[in-house]
């Protein structure tokens, strides 16, 4: 089958891999229809993490089961579904809390399996034309039959639920002011599912025309880090006592205004935007270890990060990669009753052999480029 592969930094091609297959009884195979290139692709892609040649890419999938394992009860050939990013057995201590993005089970010595993730385990990714689904009925969440939502579906395996869980882990509630670092779509997604759950204003602080367009569109405020001090700006806006909750949609590449990398600073200013006593919810990624780093502590993960504020505030904080089964079905039904259109972020659809030129573009932030869907059928 084909599928998108990593060579090295900067360089994925799409080549024929060995075929997705059954390899144990509660597997599933699914015919991908839709995958989409996520941010978090970029960090693997750029050499910002330990990732070797041969990784095939992908964390978000979706697609048509073609092949169901002997042990697969609710499952057939046929059905439409979406997979999270997450892959979890559904019954260790972590899942059966509900942490399914901290399974004991798939990934030795690891919390949390992934596809197509350096670190996440063996799982190929799915910008292929097939992929494996371990523990497919805990997995698997059936769609409606057809072709609708299929853009609005594609955000269910990650980006939806993971600004979901960042406005979760902050604790958003209705009439809350929220401040979110980061305008990319899990930024864009964490500030649409604080006015879902009824906050009154969102900030959304970037320096991305096209984002911020994007900010406005949906209700938030919009704030350009690269004209304001948003800390000033917010705080202002605020009548001086900062916001409710803060979210950090960025992670550990951040950049101030002109373009210097300092890997704390997002989540310094939320320290500072956030009032005394709000809750912060981090679901920007930070790694324990990054070859491409700034200066030989954040190489280690180790960031200046204002504790003592954060303390001084008595500010709480949130944060993890999302399990998506906590959300994805709510999200779903939200999208079927009209109630939540995710797919406004996305900014094109290309078939697989266009994934090394959008990777290229994604990396340089061209526009058009925040947010592509791969379809390795059309």
């Amino acid at each position: 089958m084909r599928a998108v592969v990593y060579k090295e930094p900067h360089q994925v091609e799409v080549e024929e891999v060995d075929d997705a297959r059954i390899e144990d009884p509660t597997d599933v195979v699914i015919k991908v229809t839709t995958a989409a290139i996520c941010g978090s692709d970029l960090h693997m892609y750029e050499g910002r993490t330990g990732a070797e040649a041969g990784i095939v890419f992908g964390h978000e999938n979706m697609g048509v089961v073609e092949e169901v394992g002997s042990g697969v009860a609710s499952l057939k050939k046929g059905d439409r579904v979406s997979i999270p990013f997450n892959v979890a057995c559904g019954f260790c201590k972590n899942c059966l809390a509900g942490k399914t993005g901290f399974c004991l089970t798939v990934n030795a010595g690891f919390a949390g399996g992934a596809y197509g993730y350096v670190s996440m385990g063996p799982y190929r990714g799915g910008q292929a034309e097939y992929l494996r689904v371990p523990f497919a009925d805990f997995n698997c969440l059936p769609l409606p039959e057809g072709d609708q939502h299929e853009r609005d579906f594609a955000m269910l395996s990650d980006i939806f639920p993971t600004g979901y869980h960042a406005a979760t882990m902050a604790q958003v509630s209705p009439g809350e002011t929220v401040a979110v670092y980061g305008g990319g779509p899990v930024g864009l997604m964490a500030a649409y599912s604080s006015l879902i759950k009824g906050a009154s204003r969102v900030f959304l602080v970037d320096r991305v025309p096209s984002r911020l367009d994007l900010a406005e569109k949906i209700g938030a405020i919009p704030v350009n880090f690269g004209e304001v001090d948003p800390v000033e700006v917010i705080t202002d806006q605020t009548g001086g006592e900062g916001t409710d909750k803060g979210i950090d949609a960025v992670g550990y590449q951040a950049t101030v205004s002109d373009g210097e990398e300092q890997p704390a600073v997002v989540l310094n200013q939320l320290v500072h935007t956030v009032r005394p006593t709000g809750r912060l919810g981090v679901v920007g990624l930070y790694v324990p270890s990054d070859p491409g780093a700034p200066d030989e502590n954040a190489a280690e993960g180790k960031l200046l990060f204002e504790v003592g504020k954060l303390f001084e505030k008595g500010q709480s904080i949130g944060t993890g990669q999302a399990d998506v089964k906590a959300y994805n079905r709510q999200l779903r039904d939200l999208i079927v009753a009209g109630r939540a259109e995710p797919g406004f972020v996305v900014s094109k659809e290309l078939p697989l052999e266009g994934a090394p030129e959008a990777y290229e573009r994604f990396d340089k932030r061209e526009e058009g480029y925040s947010k592509v869907l791969l379809h390795p059928w059309e």
